[in-house]
């Protein structure tokens, strides 16, 4: 029979207080330290910190290391790392670790001991995040903002749904190495070209590397030059790659396509459907919404809807919603469907906290700050539409620039990527001159000849000017755009430039 482990702690009170099994933690150590398969057989997100005696976690850690570098991790690997751990000879110096595969006892049940430990460490955050949510509801103080409380409340509540640890600590480089190399993967894997999501739209995909998580991207344009036309083909083409490749059996993680919450603050969700149905059918949208259809388009309509029909698309049209309102749907949205792009139509029809005092401006700064926060916070991409001010209008090039974006500066300094998207065929059809008559002069028609010609070299083109890109460099991206269709598309090769943005 083997001799008991004692464990000892400082204080008794608070280890029968906190939900904890260090017997558990220690068969569990003792199991993949006699087969370290076990730890590659886990399907539980078990972490160091998971562990409720410290020198647990240290072990695990050390484990987790040795095994990244295909290393046998064996009681007598880990002893030069621990002969000095002061708290490891509370429990009997290195030789403890020998103690811990003395009966080999967890060998029996690896994975339902990884799941004990695991759902322990949630409870006990769940205990730090009641107890602060008490202590933050008794404090009666003037600078108290309830609704604020609320949101901070249902943010850690949402850590702890998704197994995170409330606190934030910092984490080893290893780990964020990792992750890197994750990425680094993925665009390897899809052939070179992006290590983020798809946009659907190759020359943008390759400008930028795809949409990439915890990236707060702003696309603004004055209006007609089909910023929400854009946006809705790129939250489509990234939802529909996600469900083409699940159907050809590919895993999900390694899918450059995603599950969409697309927030439309200005058009209504039947509105923004039929608005994709049009896109996918290719039948103008405002005959679609005038009923001026043939039984022939009303097939492919139907067509069109069939195959969208299981589209990991979500639409949510609540007017003026808060930004504390946003996140609250996006955690849950994100929980429920493990959405991975954020899309908000618009940035200004957003709300703050109302602790502005009615300045705009400040506001503004809070929203933006909000919307990066929970990229970051679910890590996801998030694209936000943004108005320009007015002096874009005044200038003779009209070409949008980074001081344009319309209230705040704090727009600009949030955001990963600041997008543009600019039309010149908007701007030169307002400027056509009057068709040349057989008593024109001279002047006229070569007037209207060189506008003519501009014409062809303009019409159905886009530009998607990256003014900002805190991972890349900048420039112009050019698009086809069918404006009876509101669809963005790729140029063919030979159009992909043209003389004025040379």
């Amino acid at each position: 029979m083997a001799e008991p482990i004692p464990f000892a702690r400082p204080d008794e009170a608070a280890a029968r207080a906190l939900p904890a099994n260090v017997e558990a933690e220690a068969a569990f150590l003792g199991a993949a330290l006699i087969d370290n398969r076990v730890i590659e057989e886990l399907v539980t997100p078990l972490r160091p910190d998971h562990f409720f005696e410290p020198a647990h976690a240290r072990i695990y850690d050390r484990i987790l290391q040795l095994l990244d570098r295909k290393a046998v991790v064996t009681p007598v690997t880990l002893k030069p790392y621990f002969e000095a751990d002061e708290t490891l000879k509370e429990l009997g110096g290195a030789s403890y670790l020998a103690r811990l595969t003395a009966d080999g006892q967890g060998l029996l049940a690896p994975r339902e001991l990884a799941e004990q430990i695991y759902d322990l460490a949630l409870l006990r955050e769940l205990v730090s995040v009641g107890r602060t949510l008490v202590n933050d509801a008794l404090d009666t103080s003037e600078s108290v903002e309830p609704l604020e409380q609320v949101a901070r409340a249902e943010a850690a509540l949402y850590r702890v749904a998704e197994g995170a640890s409330v606190g934030s600590e910092a984490q080893p480089f290893r780990q964020s190495s990792l992750a890197a190399i994750t990425q680094i993967e993925k665009a390897l894997n899809s052939g070179g070209h992006i290590s983020g999501l798809t946009t659907g739209l190759d020359d943008l995909n390759a400008k930028v590397g795809g949409l990439h998580d915890s990236d707060l991207i702003i696309l603004a344009g004055r209006p007609a030059m089909g910023k929400t036309s854009l946006v809705t083909n790129i939250a489509f083409n990234c939802a529909e790659r996600y469900l083409r490749d699940l159907a050809d059996g590919i895993d999900p993680k390694q899918s450059v396509g995603a599950p969409v919450a697309f927030f439309s603050l200005e058009m209504s969700a039947d509105q923004l459907a039929t608005r994709i149905l049009a896109e996918q059918a290719e039948i103008s949208s405002e005959r679609l919404r005038m009923g001026k259809i043939s039984r022939e388009d009303f097939q492919k309509i139907s067509f069109a809807s069939q195959r969208l029909a299981e589209l990991p698309l979500y639409i949510d049209d609540t007017p003026a919603l808060s930004i504390a309102a946003l996140r609250t749907r996006a955690r849950r949205l994100k929980r429920k469907h493990d959405i991975g792009l954020i899309v908000i139509d618009y940035l200004q029809l957003l709300q703050g906290s109302g602790r502005a005092n009615d300045n705009r401006v400040n506001e503004i700064s809070e929203i933006s700050r909000g919307l990066k926060t929970l990229a970051k916070e679910l890590s996801v991409p998030v694209i936000a539409l943004s108005q320009l001010s007015r002096a874009v209008e005044s200038r003779e090039d009209k070409r949008p620039q980074l001081a344009d974006l319309r209230e705040s500066g704090s727009i600009e300094q949030d955001a990963d990527m600041v997008w543009f998207i600019f039309r010149e065929e908007y701007y030169h059809n307002a400027a056509k001159p009057d068709e040349p008559s057989e008593t024109s002069g001279g002047d006229a028609i070569a007037k209207y000849d060189a506008w003519m010609q501009r014409h062809l070299e303009v019409v159905n083109k886009a530009t998607v000017i990256i003014a900002k890109q805190r991972h890349g460099s900048t420039g112009n991206v050019y698009l086809h755009f069918q404006s009876e269709f509101t669809k963005f598309g790729n140029l063919a090769p030979d159009s992909r430039s043209y003389e004025s943005y040379e």
